[in-house]
Parts: C-alpha cells; sequence; structure tokens
C-alpha cells in the first residue's frame, strides 16, 4: 500500500489554532446545527442577524498563523524594546514575583480563568486570598476596611476624591491637592472631576493649606505620603488642620514604605489610596496593577468597588463573600456615585501573597534595602557636591543640577539607567528591590561623581524622619508567618486553588460575561522580561516593540469594529464607557451645543452605562423595554422629541442584553442621529459580531470594547480587563491622552481615564496573539460558532425552560436567558436554589436574575465542546426533573436538594435526616465520583455576613466561636 503525498505547503501550515480556541469540531458543528435546524454556520447566521447590519465584506486582517510563527513574531517584537534599571518612580518600581507566585497565580488558569466571585460557595479560595489582600492593606495604611482593590492608583484617588464628596461635611468648595502628588493621579483627577463641577486646586501644601483656599471652603484634600518628589514630611498639622475646615482627607501612600513609617490612619487620615504594584507584580508598561481604597469604619458602607466578607454557612461555619455587593455602584444605575464593577483580583492576589510569602519581617526588610540604597545614593551625590533637596525621604531622591537635567538623564541613559526628568533643573532618582550596586555606580557617573558603597555605607545616616517611624505590629495575623518555605507557599496556593471553580476545571456559561478559552500560547508572552519590565514612562524610543503592537491592535480592533480609531487606554470596560461618553461630551461642547446633556438608555441596559452618564455629567433618562426584549422604539420617538435640543447620546447594547439581534437598531440610530444626538453601542455583546457586523458602520459613532469578553484576557477572578473606547474619526480628537506621555492620545484630548498612557499595556500581547492566530476568517468563524452554541443550547432547553426572548426566526444570538419564574410560583423553587444545585452537578452558574429577575442568562461561547455543552444540558434537564418532585410533593419545599444545595463533602457523614439520599444529594445523575467537584461551604448566609461585617482576616479564635 502506497502512503498518500502530502505536499510540504499543506504540512508547514501545521494544525490551524482556531481548532484549538473552538471547542466544536466539523462533526459537532453539523450536529448542533442539525438540531438547531440549518445545514450550514452561514446559512444559520443569515438566518440570525438582521439584513440591514451584516458586513458585506471579509475582515481585512491577515490570515491567521500558527502558534509557533505568533509566538516568533511576538518574541521579535519584544527584542524591539529595550529595559534599562527603572530608577524613574512616581509609583511604578521594579519588583521581584517570587517564582513559586509567578508559577502557582499568575501563569497559572486556576487563578487566571476564574471568574468574580458572584457565586461564592465555589470561590473561597480567591475570597481568603482578597481577604488576605485586604488585610495587608488595612493593617499597613493603619484604617479598619480595606476594598478588595480597584483598577490603579489614579483611579483609586480619583475615587477618594467622589466618596469624600459623597460623605464629608461641606457639600461645596473645592477638592484640595498637593502638588506633590503624583502627575499622573493629579491628571486622572482633574478627568473626572471637570465633568461633575467638582473644581480642583493644586498647591504646595508644605507649609499648610493657604489661607485664601481655606476661605473657599474644601470639602476634600489629597496628599502624597511619600511625596512625589521623595520628601517624606508629618502630614499631621495638614490632616489636623483640614478637619477643622471640615474636609476629608485623603493620603495616597506607598505600602512598602508604611512597613517603616507611621500610617496614614495614625496620622489622621480618613481614608487612603495606592497601588499595591511594588509588592510583586510587574510594571509591565503600566499595568495591570491592583489599586488600593482603606477607610475609617464610618465610610466601610460608602465603599466604591467590592468589599470581602466574612459570613456563614448553613451549617454555621466561617465562609468568605462579597459583602454589601450592592456598593458596587452600578446596581444603582442613575443614582450611582461610581461606576466601578470590575477589581484587579489576579493582580491583588499576587500582592496579598507576597506579603503572605514574605511576611512583616521580610517587607520590613525589602524597605529598609531600598531605603538603605537611595540614603548611599544620596551621601555619595553630596559627597561629589551635588544638591540633594530633601533630607527626609524613602526611596526616591530629588537632585538639583542647575539647568543639567536633560544631560545627566541621557548619560543615565547610556549607562542602562531611566531617571525621572522633572525640568531643566530637578532630576528624581528612586531605588526599589532590584536596584543593586551596580545602578548607583551609573548614576553616579551620570552625575560626575563616584563612590565607595562600602565607605558611604559606613557614613550615611538613615534619612526616615525619627518622629515618623513605624512603632506598631501590623500582618499578626497567622497567615502571614505560616508560609516562609516554598513548600509551604505551594501547598498554599494549591489548597486555596482547589476550592475554587474556573474554566479549566469546566464551563462557566455566564450570560453576558463570555468566559472563552484564553489560551497558554496568548498568555506566554505576558511574562517575559521585555514586557513585563518596562516602565510605562520610559522614554518612547525604549518602547519600539510595545507601541508597535499597541498600534497594530488598535488598527485590528478598528477593522473588527468599524470604526476609524481606537484608544486602549481604559483599562475596564467601565472605564471605557466613561472615556466614550466624555468623547461624546467633548464633541458637543466643541460644536456649542453645551446644554446637550441628557443620555437615553433603555431600561435593560447593563448598570454601567447609567452610573458612566452620572460621572460623564449626563442627565439618565430612561427608555422602555418592551415585552419581547427590544427598545420601545415608539417610548424612544417620545423621550427624543421630549429631550431633542438636550440630547446627547443614547447608549444601546447590540445584540440586546436580552441577547438578541434587535431589527431595527439602524433605524434607531438614525432617529437619534437626526435629532442631534449620538450613538453609543455597549460592546459587552461584540463576541456574537465579530466578523459578522460592525457597530461603526450601522450606525454607532462610539463603543466600548470588552478585551476581557471577546478577546481572550482572562477574567482573573474578576479582574483584569481592558475596555479600549472605538470612535468614529468625528469624536477622535476627544479621545484619552496622558500629561507623561504625548504620543498617548490627541492634544485635544480629555486627559487620561488611567494612570498608564496605555493603560493595562502588559496583557495587551494577549488579545493581539489572539486576533493575529485567528486571522479574519477565524474570528467570524468563532463568531458564527457562539451563535450555534447558545441557539443548540436553547433548542435543548426550549422543552423543559421557556427561552424568554428570541429575535429574527426565533434564533437567539451569542446567549439565551431561560425563564424560572413560572416554576418559581408554581413549586417554590428559586433561581438561587437553581444555581447552588448545579454547583452539585459540577458547574458554575449562568448568570442570575440579570437583565430579568428570576432567569438565568447562558452564554456557552465558542470555547466549549459539544460533550461539555450537552453535560451542561442534561444537567439542567435533570434539575428540571427534581423541580417537578418538588412540584409534586415527593420532595418538602423548604427540604431538599435543590433548597439544600450546594452539598459538602462533610454530608456524607453523620446522620441522615432528609426525604432524598446522600447519594441523591452528592451524585446527582450524570456526576462521576472520580471527577466530583465538592464545595468546600454550604449556601452562605448573606443577610448575616451583611449585618456583621469583617473585612480583615478574622482572629483564628473567631473560627472556634
Amino acid at each position: 500500500m502506497t502512503a498518500h503525498r502530502i505536499p510540504l505547503s499543506e504540512l508547514e501550515s501545521g494544525i490551524p489554532f482556531e481548532q484549538r480556541h473552538i471547542g466544536p469540531d466539523g462533526g459537532a458543528q453539523a450536529k448542533m446545527l442539525a438540531h438547531v435546524g440549518y445545514g450550514s454556520l452561514d446559512e444559520l447566521t443569515a438566518a440570525a442577524v438582521p439584513d440591514t447590519i451584516k458586513s458585506v465584506e471579509a475582515l481585512r486582517l491577515p490570515a491567521g498563523r500558527t502558534e509557533a510563527a505568533v509566538l516568533a513574531e511576538l518574541r521579535d517584537l519584544a527584542d524591539r524594546n529595550q529595559v534599562l534599571a527603572p530608577m524613574i518612580g512616581l509609583g511604578y518600581y521594579g519588583t521581584f514575583t517570587p517564582p513559586v507566585i509567578l508559577r502557582n497565580v499568575m501563569e497559572n488558569p486556576a487563578w487566571y480563568t476564574a471568574y468574580t466571585p458572584y457565586q461564592p460557595e465555589i470561590s473561597q479560595g480567591r475570597l481568603e486570598a482578597l481577604l488576605n489582600f485586604q488585610t495587608v492593606v488595612a493593617d499597613l495604611t493603619g484604617l479598619p476596611t480595606s476594598g478588595a482593590s480597584l483598577l490603579d492608583e489614579g483611579t483609586a484617588a480619583a475615587e477618594a476624591m467622589s466618596l469624600a464628596r459623597r460623605v464629608g461635611k461641606v457639600k461645596q468648595g473645592v477638592f484640595l491637592v498637593d502638588a506633590d502628588c503624583f502627575p499622573q493621579t493629579i491628571a486622572v483627577i482633574q478627568t473626572r472631576a471637570e465633568p461633575t463641577g467638582v473644581e480642583v486646586v493644586v498647591a504646595d501644601l508644605t507649609d499648610g493649606i493657604p489661607d485664601e483656599v481655606a476661605e473657599r471652603g474644601v470639602f476634600g484634600v489629597l496628599l502624597q505620603y511619600p511625596g512625589a518628589s521623595g520628601a517624606v514630611r508629618d502630614l499631621k498639622p495638614v490632616i489636623e488642620r483640614a478637619h477643622e475646615l471640615g474636609a476629608i482627607v485623603t493620603v495616597s501612600a506607598d505600602l512598602l514604605a508604611l512597613t517603616l513609617l507611621t500610617s496614614p490612619g495614625e496620622l489622621g487620615a480618613d481614608i487612603a489610596v495606592g497601588t499595591t504594584q511594588r509588592f510583586g507584580v510587574p510594571m509591565a508598561f503600566g499595568g495591570p496593577h491592583a489599586g488600593y481604597m482603606a477607610v475609617r469604619e464610618k465610610f466601610a458602607r460608602s465603599l466604591p468597588g467590592r468589599l470581602v466578607g466574612v459570613s456563614v454557612d448553613a451549617d454555621g461555619n466561617k465562609a468568605y463573600r462579597l459583602a454589601l455587593q450592592t456598593r458596587e455602584q452600578h446596581i444603582r444605575r442613575e443614582k450611582a456615585t461610581s461606576n466601578i464593577c470590575t477589581a484587579q483580583v489576579l493582580l491583588a492576589v499576587m500582592a496579598g501573597m507576597y506579603a503572605v510569602y514574605h511576611g512583616p519581617d521580610g517587607l520590613a526588610q525589602i524597605a529598609r534595602r531600598t531605603h538603605r540604597y537611595a540614603a548611599i545614593l544620596a551621601e555619595g551625590l553630596r559627597a561629589g557636591g551635588v544638591e540633594v533637596v530633601h533630607g527626609g525621604y524613602f526611596d526616591t531622591v530629588t537632585v538639583r543640577v542647575p539647568g543639567r537635567a536633560a544631560e545627566v538623564a541621557a548619560a543615565a541613559r547610556a549607562a542602562g539607567v531611566n531617571l525621572w526628568e522633572r525640568d531643566a533643573d530637578l532630576l528624581g532618582v528612586s531605588c526599589d528591590e532590584t536596584t543593586g550596586r551596580e545602578q548607583l555606580a551609573a548614576v553616579w557617573s551620570a552625575f560626575g561623581v563616584t563612590g565607595d558603597i562600602e565607605a558611604l555605607d559606613a557614613a550615611a545616616p538613615d534619612a526616615l524622619p525619627a518622629g515618623l517611624l513605624r512603632e506598631d505590629t501590623y500582618l499578626a495575623h497567622p497567615v502571614f508567618h505560616q508560609h516562609r518555605s516554598e513548600t509551604a507557599m505551594l501547598r498554599y496556593l494549591r489548597r486555596l486553588s482547589d476550592r475554587d471553580y474556573a474554566l479549566d476545571r469546566g464551563m462557566i456559561p455566564l450570560g453576558s460575561c463570555t468566559m472563552k478559552l484564553n489560551a497558554t500560547t496568548e498568555m506566554e508572552p505576558v511574562t517575559w522580561p521585555e514586557f513585563a519590565g518596562l516602565h510605562p514612562f520610559a522614554p518612547a524610543e525604549q518602547a519600539e516593540g510595545y507601541l508597535t503592537l499597541i498600534h497594530q491592535l488598535e488598527d485590528q480592533l478598528a477593522e473588527v469594529t468599524g470604526y476609524d480609531k481606537v484608544s486602549i487606554q481604559p483599562n475596564a470596560g467601565s472605564q471605557g464607557e466613561l472615556a466614550g461618553l466624555l468623547a461624546v461630551r467633548a464633541y458637543h461642547r466643541a460644536n456649542g451645543d453645551t446644554q446637550r446633556t441628557v443620555c437615553l438608555i433603555p431600561s435593560s441596559a447593563h448598570g454601567t452605562n447609567a452610573a458612566s452618564a452620572v460621572m460623564a455629567g449626563m442627565k439618565v433618562v430612561v427608555v422602555k423595554t418592551r415585552d419581547d426584549g427590544d427598545v420601545d422604539v415608539e417610548d424612544l420617538h417620545a423621550k427624543i422629541d421630549q429631550h431633542r435640543a438636550e440630547l446627547a447620546v443614547l447608549m444601546v447594547t447590540y445584540p440586546s442584553t436580552h441577547g438578541v439581534f434587535e431589527e431595527n437598531i439602524t433605524d434607531i440610530c438614525a432617529t437619534v442621529h437626526e435629532a442631534g444626538g449620538q450613538v453609543y453601542v455597549d460592546g459587552a455583546n461584540l463576541n456574537a459580531l465579530v466578523g459578522l457586523a460592525k457597530p461603526g458602520k450601522f450606525g454607532a459613532d462610539v463603543s466600548h470594547l470588552n478585551l476581557h469578553k471577546t478577546f481572550c484576557i482572562p477574567h482573573g477572578g474578576g479582574g483584569p480587563g481592558v475596555g479600549p473606547v472605538a470612535v468614529r474619526a468625528h469624536l477622535a480628537p476627544y479621545l484619552p491622552n496622558h500629561p507623561l506621555q504625548p504620543t498617548a492620545g490627541p492634544a485635544t484630548g480629555v486627559g487620561p481615564i488611567s494612570a498608564a498612557p496605555w493603560g493595562s499595556a502588559g496583557i495587551l500581547p494577549i488579545s493581539w496573539a489572539y486576533v493575529r492566530l485567528m486571522g479574519g476568517g477565524g474570528l467570524r468563524r468563532a463568531t458564527q460558532v457562539a451563535v450555534l452554541g447558545a441557539n443548540y443550547v436553547a433548542k435543548r432547553l426550549e422543552p423543559h425552560y421557556p427561552v424568554l426572548y428570541t429575535g429574527p426566526n426565533g434564533l437567539v444570538a451569542h446567549e439565551c436567558i431561560i425563564d424560572l419564574r413560572p416554576l418559581t410560583k408554581e413549586t417554590g423553587v428559586s433561581v438561587d436554589d437553581i444555581a447552588k444545585r448545579l454547583i452539585d452537578y459540577g458547574f458554575h452558574a449562568p448568570t442570575m436574575s440579570f437583565p430579568v429577575a428570576g432567569t438565568l442568562m447562558i452564554e456557552p461561547t465558542e470555547s466549549e465542546d459539544l460533550a461539555e455543552l450537552d453535560r451542561f444540558c442534561e444537567a439542567m434537564i435533570a434539575i428540571r426533573r427534581e423541580v417537578d418532585k418538588v412540584g409534586s410533593g415527593q420532595w418538602p419545599v423548604e427540604d431538599n436538594p435543590l433548597r439544600n444545595a450546594p452539598h459538602t463533602a462533610a454530608s456524607l457523614g453523620g446522620e441522615w435526616n432528609r426525604p432524598y439520599s446522600r447519594d441523591e444529594a452528592v451524585f446527582p445523575a450524570g456526576v462521576s465520583a472520580a471527577d466530583k467537584y465538592w464545595p468546600p461551604v454550604r449556601r452562605i448566609d448573606g443577610a448575616f455576613g451583611d449585618r456583621n461585617l469583617v473585612c480583615s482576616c478574622p482572629p483564628l479564635d473567631e473560627y472556634d466561636a
């Protein structure tokens, strides 16, 4: 028998990556299509997608490449970056990520493929890790309540401004910012303040609050500790004076410095904010990093973002959960004071574990070493006749060299070190965990001096003010003392990850959240030092590879969406929304239409839409939604007529939040444009459009995209995310920009949305690689299979649960909503009962009660293969049979496997007096004992946790109570 000859060209092409990314193969797709009633993917999508929005041309993207080829391209881009010693400072520092944390958290899919812990019973590991993070922040800042991370230091400070305005006694007046705050923080605050009418005053507060400012009224004050210049000064007098004026005081503090310095809480601060980047999280050209906020106890219930608390489960055991979930401001919609709806969970876990691994003594040692290098550096400069500006500092030395700053900075770069060139006369030099003797020698050489490190070490005194040395203890909880060896740390990380349910374990069918494959090839370059080690304010010529990748990705996203320009600066979807609305606002103002402030939003829209509109200084007017889930066009016309002269923008999600392709979207866009408004299409559901339709071509003016949904950046347990904003040409002049990197945006832009010029640049290689691997054709097929998967699930479940909304030809888009309300009314079984029972079957629940209470929204994505889709459908069908047993009276409403779910391994022991068997409890239909996922706790009592708020590591004796 002669072997079949295959041409070399075919063999060289390798296996297309889309076959690795898309779960159902050709045979499975054929079976699914047959079940749905169509002969091909093209036939299905032709029936599902309205003709009015379809793209007629293929995506103008290169063909997909193999994993090896794409990694080689990324390696070439990485090699075009120059990673110099990062002595710029300004809130970004070199740090050493312990390999046990790098490998077992950052590079571990058990951590990076998890979702926001809205189902706490299957998120106990993540929640414990976040509680550790909160404890670190609370202990080091000296304030009792810390959140579970914010986006970065700049946005955390902006959130503190809003919080101060909300909870303080002074309702008018200005927000006063010390001139020694980081410049990017000041800029973000100014961006956020202007649309809401807050006046920001920047002043030198070294000698106190100026009388002329105090006379105007001050509702809040922001101080930097240590200052951007490196200066460490006693903030108590300024804080006391601010309190006399009725102001709320925020201190933006360096956590590493706080291991040695008196805490902001002890100094009298009401709020502390900052970043945890230098706790083992690479700079990554600006992010992602976990920002933090801690507050006095009386402000705990006003914190923006998330708070992990301690509650109890059904057996009375301690259990963790997101406390006070309504504090996620987007739930308040137009009454919101923040649009925060995500966090930087993966990075917060890393920072918290860095503290767990090093403990208080190890952190203090790192801080002392960092400070010692700074002190020796300064002593060497002084010995050489160079002026060191401040006598008290932690890690940053400001040096005066009249007229020579550029020359010295250039000499330092030539020697492999980046400095902060403040102006023609001043330079900033920052030491960090990675600073070594060779960096000191290079800096001295750049200044034209030499130094003997050993001699200078003997001569140089410490430069921390004696009156500000920390005297209290911190991180006393056992978790910060038990994991010093790598063995212990490795097992702790494994123990926590085993308690969780992530995408590496099984399907997470969350509607509107698009939990798809985050391929290892896409993830691998993120930790390469050429990408991870670059400072965000390094000169642009040192970031050639990064900037090439960024601009290519922006162009790719513009092609996919049909827009003209994209900015990737926003580091969350909510921030992309804000950036888009600020662009619309600026456009109207540039045209003299300052009265255009009304934002129309359908009642079914994501809550962040309304929250972002409020933050952009707009008035929200809600448009009704029809019974079939579509926008009520009649009510839309009425609202447009009512607000025609004031109409700024319509925000609409497409496909709709109800999971259908609305057929009248182009008419809606045209109607808004005719009235002088702009159209914002929320990109949360873009996974149903890529390759099939382009919002920028069917009538939209602006969208934000969720790279952590459609373009494969991992959710990481609730973060990181990236929310690029895409606009048509007339809005491009109003995209975000940045004061420290002129090339990051247009000079006419609205200011920075994020602290770093290109936001969370460190994870952009993921999405770049995804697009490059898939190519235009692969992206289109991924969308088609996502639509196929959703319709397959809908058709399989329809005989058992009503599908609430359908679009053209009775089809759904990329997700479907099943209605449990009739079952609840008939049997008493709630949506919570079904969601928790799915845990016993080995699944994460779909999205609960959004956008309609009492429903489940299911999104299978293209990554799940047919076997997993069938396993999920069979579990849902089996649960329906269990519901029928409750309805028939075979099982009591208050004592059945659904109401008591989830069941833990402990359920197998002890007495059993349930009306159903142990096997029915823990091994329901189709669940294998060998592959069983065991939840660590039973159903958690949310109300108990909200009444008894515990948001840092409780003493161990509480666990015995």
